[in-house]
């Protein structure tokens, strides 16, 4: 009973515990992510300005930005969702998904999707993250379904 009773007191604390809020994270220190597209490697930078963590459900947050690939210049809105995480002893990881809609501009505008991983060591001395590394992987799909890539990027 005693049990019980302790369980009971407990819950409100589990219920209304928050995730913190990590949406700097995204931002990258304000250096764009960068990587490859499609089968033959294509430059890809993608630069996120804005990210800010849902009120609703803490464990998404919004962002906005744009993707540079070539000469093609889009706007972008989306969404990182975290599914997952995992606490080593000098290690974390953080795993979710993201979805970014470009600005339907033609041909060569499209929805980024797939998944992240952001590694991180911890420094207990300092009490602060050191080498942090995102990495999205995941595919780029033009809005009239006419291109499909594949996507890697890294945060540098």
């Amino acid at each position: 009973m005693k049990k019980i009773l302790f369980l009971l007191l407990l819950m409100p604390y589990f219920l209304l515990s928050q995730m913190p809020d990590i949406s700097s994270v995204w931002l990258n220190n304000s250096n764009p992510y960068i990587g490859t597209i499609g089968n033959d490697n294509q430059k890809i930078k993608l630069k996120i300005n804005i990210s800010e963590q849902n009120k609703k459900n803490d464990q998404e947050y919004f962002v906005s930005g744009y993707s540079l690939v070539d000469n093609n210049y889009a706007k972008f809105e989306g969404k990182f969702t975290i599914i997952k995480y995992k606490d080593g002893k000098k290690d974390g990881f953080v795993y979710g998904d993201y979805e970014l809609a470009e600005e339907s501009k033609g041909k060569h505008s499209g929805i980024f999707s797939g998944k992240f991983v952001y590694h991180f060591k911890w420094n207990k001395k300092t009490e602060k993250i050191e080498n942090p590394s995102i990495e999205l992987t995941g595919n780029w799909k033009s809005y009239d379904g006419s291109l499909d890539f594949k996507t890697k990027l890294k945060n540098f």
